[in-house]
């Protein structure tokens, strides 16, 4: 099948799909052990946010959250005022959604804002969508003042894949531009997003990521929804820097597998991708799920999960499918199952009953993960 170069299969996709196809679920050596405390102690949790979010890039949503020129939403979630925006010539920006007048608020809310200006509502100076300060109210009771000088405050950003991608201090974006054409192959810039919602979890960051980094739970935790669509333990990951990808076999269509036709092993295989620190993506075989995490407390964290689907819908059948996939997923699966279980892990671990978590064989995402945590905060 000869596929647009865009949605090629990468050689890493296609060399766990051929793991998946053979059966070989990937296991690690032996029993390991991650400290109780990891989750618990509010000192590590401060050193977390200093040295892992305070540092390094990190997604912050999908480019279709975002899908024209002139577009602007609030965001909260990392526990600054920021204003993701695409200016009149296409390109992604995070700001600050402070007005460089007197500080106030630009943009209320976290629905898309779409204009070409941004008008403060206190003294209506108006900022282009790249930043600039284009006009404001009186100007002659400011003699002296180049607008130059009033731009927005902005962060280090890099638009790639299909996702944007921010940090709070200068950084190197290689990750964001090495791992486009992981989501190239999905056709991810051009994804229509179709919902998204936040999720207020009472638990640490850690303990959901955990969840997305094994498979082990999925015939047990979501028995009642997709554990029927899985083949149990028939798992494969890697890790890219990081970042982690795996493969998962789908029951009905492991025995069918063409690794020439990218369609069909989208629907023998569902891919997933844990970005460092903090973002979790499923590929569906014809959606995306993607989930920010934003740690707000040792013990809370928001998950902003949004939905993106390839066009938007065009039938009311098309809408039906697609708002019942998002129920099951985003309300059915996340929500009331690994959420859930991560709320009820942090009550358990909040008790100090237990010293150390136990880690199987088929838990070494995990492993792997928490060895990143530790290197970030060395």
């Amino acid at each position: 099948m000869d596929m647009p170069a865009r949605q090629r299969p990468t050689e890493g996709q296609l060399a766990l799909a051929s793991l998946v196809a053979r059966g070989e679920g990937a296991q690690g050596e032996g029993i390991t052990k991650v400290a109780a405390s990891a989750y618990t102690d509010p000192t590590r949790f401060e050193a977390e946010q200093a040295r892992l979010f305070g540092r390094r890039p990190m997604v912050i949503a999908p480019s279709a959250l975002l899908p024209r020129p002139n577009m602007a939403v609030p965001h909260d979630g990392f526990g600054l005022p920021l204003l993701l925006a695409r200016d009149k010539q296409g390109k992604a920006h995070v700001f600050y959604n402070v007005c460089r007048h007197r500080g106030t608020r630009l943009v209320e809310g976290a629905e898309p804002h779409c204009a070409p200006r941004l008008v403060c509502p206190y003294h209506a100076w108006s900022y282009a969508l790249d930043g600039a300060l284009v006009g404001l109210p009186r100007s002659d009771s400011f003699p002296g003042l180049d607008k130059a000088d009033f731009h927005l405050a902005e962060l280090p950003s890099a638009e790639a894949g299909g996702l944007i991608w921010f940090a709070r201090e200068q950084s190197d974006f290689a990750d964001a531009f090495g791992l486009a054409p992981e989501f190239d192959a999905f056709g991810l810039a051009g994804h229509h997003l179709y919902r998204r919602r936040v999720h207020d979890v009472a638990a640490n960051w850690k303990l959901i990521m955990d969840a997305f980094l094994e498979s082990y739970h999925v015939h047990r935790l979501h028995s009642p929804t997709i554990a029927r669509f899985f083949a149990d333990g028939v798992t494969a990951a890697d890790t890219i820097g990081s970042h982690q990808r795996s493969a998962v076999g789908r029951t009905d269509h492991l025995a069918a597998i063409n690794q020439g036709d990218w369609t069909a092993l989208r629907a023998a295989i569902t891919f997933a991708y844990q970005l460092f620190p903090a973002t979790i993506m499923i590929m569906s075989p014809d959606y995306v799920n993607i989930m920010v995490l934003m740690p707000q407390a040792v013990g809370r964290t928001l998950v902003e999960d949004f939905m993106l689907i390839p066009e938007p819908p065009a039938t009311p059948e098309e809408e039906d499918h697609w708002a019942r996939s998002w129920t099951l997923l985003d309300e059915g699966v996340f929500a009331g199952e690994d959420y859930r279980a991560a709320a009820l892990g942090q009550e358990g671990l909040s008790a100090g009953v237990l010293e150390e978590l136990t880690l199987g064989t088929l838990e070494t995402g995990i492993r792997h993960f928490h060895d990143a945590v530790e290197r970030g905060l060395a």
